[in-house]
C-alpha cells in the first residue's frame, strides 16, 4: 500500500534488481501528471529524488527516479545501443506501468528530466517514443542526438548498424516541448565529458556551447516543418555541472517544474535569456 507524502525506494515487482524511488503527493488527484527524472553517471537517484519532493508535493506531480545501475545498464545514456546491458528504455516502461497499477497517475503520457547523462537518456528516449511524452527538460548533457539524417546515431538520427531495435521519430519529438538547462560555469573538460574530434566538431567543446547549439538545432528542424513547438535554454547563475549546486545556486528545480507544469512569468524570462546568447 503506497501512503501519499512518503518517499519509497521500491524494486521492480517482476525485477527484483531494478530499483527506483516514488513519491506520491499529499493531495494527489486522479489522473496526476507523472514525472520521470534521470540521474547522471554518478547514479545519485535518491539525492535528486529528495531534492525533487518538495516541488513535487507542491505541484501535486507524482515522481519517480529510477536507478539504472552501472552493472546493469552501462550504457544508458544512448539507450543501450552498445548492446553492452540491459535496454533502459524497456525498464523505463515497466516502472511506468506499475506505478500506474498503484497510483492515481496518469501514465498516457509522461513528463521527463535528465540531469548529464540523465539528459542524454532523456532526449534520445523521446526521440524513440515521442508520443509518450508531454514535455521535457534537458539538464546539462554531455552531448547530443542531432536532428541530422546524414549523421549516424547517436550523435544524428541516421539509423547505424549496430542500433539493435530503437526507432527515431523526429517529426514527432520536434512537437514535444522542450527546456535545456545548464550551469553557466559548467564550461570545464571534465573527464566525463566526450571529447572526440566528431562531437568537438557537430557540438562545441563544453556543456554551455553544446546545449546552445542543439537548442538552435532543433528549433530549425521544427521551424523548417512549420511547427510552433515551444522550446527555451537557460544558463544557470553560479552554477557548475554539480546537480546539488544547479538547485541551490540555479534554481533549477523551480525552472523544471514551473516549464513542465505551469505557464509562470519565468517562463518568459527563460525566452529572453536565450536571445542574449545567441
Amino acid at each position: 500500500m503506497i501512503k501519499n507524502g512518503v518517499l519509497y525506494e521500491r524494486r521492480l515487482e517482476d525485477d527484483l534488481l531494478q530499483e527506483y524511488f516514488l513519491y506520491v503527493p499529499t493531495d494527489c488527484k486522479m489522473g496526476a501528471k507523472l514525472l520521470f527524472s534521470v540521474h547522471g553517471l554518478s547514479r545519485n537517484a535518491k539525492d535528486i529524488a529528495e531534492h525533487l519532493v518538495p516541488f513535487a508535493e507542491k505541484y501535486g506531480v507524482v515522481l519517480v527516479v529510477p536507478l539504472f545501475s552501472e552493472e546493469r545498464f552501462s550504457d544508458y545514456n544512448i539507450m543501450g545501443n552498445t548492446g553492452k546491458g540491459y535496454r533502459p528504455d524497456h525498464a523505463l516502461q515497466k516502472i511506468v506501468a506499475e506505478v500506474g497499477n498503484m497510483t492515481p497517475a496518469d501514465t498516457e503520457q509522461i513528463y521527463l528530466f535528465g540531469f548529464s547523462a540523465g539528459g542524454q537518456f532523456v532526449h534520445r528516449y523521446a526521440l524513440a517514443y515521442p508520443e509518450r511524452i508531454a514535455k521535457m527538460v534537458v539538464g546539462a548533457s554531455g552531448w547530443y542526438t542531432f536532428p541530422d539524417p546524414t549523421v549516424p546515431y547517436p550523435r544524428g538520427i541516421l539509423p547505424a548498424s549496430n542500433m539493435l531495435d530503437i526507432p527515431i521519430k523526429l517529426d514527432q519529438f520536434l512537437h514535444i516541448s522542450t527546456c535545456i538547462l545548464v550551469g553557466e560555469l559548467d564550461i570545464q573538460l571534465t573527464a566525463s565529458l566526450d571529447q572526440s574530434p566528431e562531437i568537438n566538431e557537430q557540438q562545441g567543446i563544453n556543456r554551455v556551447e553544446r546545449g546552445r547549439r542543439w537548442y538552435f538545432a532543433i528549433r530549425e528542424a521544427a521551424g523548417n516543418r512549420g511547427l510552433k513547438t515551444i522550446y527555451h535554454y537557460r544558463t544557470l547563475r553560479n552554477s557548475g555541472h554539480d546537480f546539488v549546486q544547479c538547485m541551490q545556486n540555479g534554481d533549477m528545480g523551480r525552472f523544471i517544474f514551473d516549464f513542465l507544469f505551469s505557464n509562470s512569468a519565468v517562463i518568459t524570462n527563460m525566452h529572453q535569456n536565450v536571445l542574449k546568447v545567441k
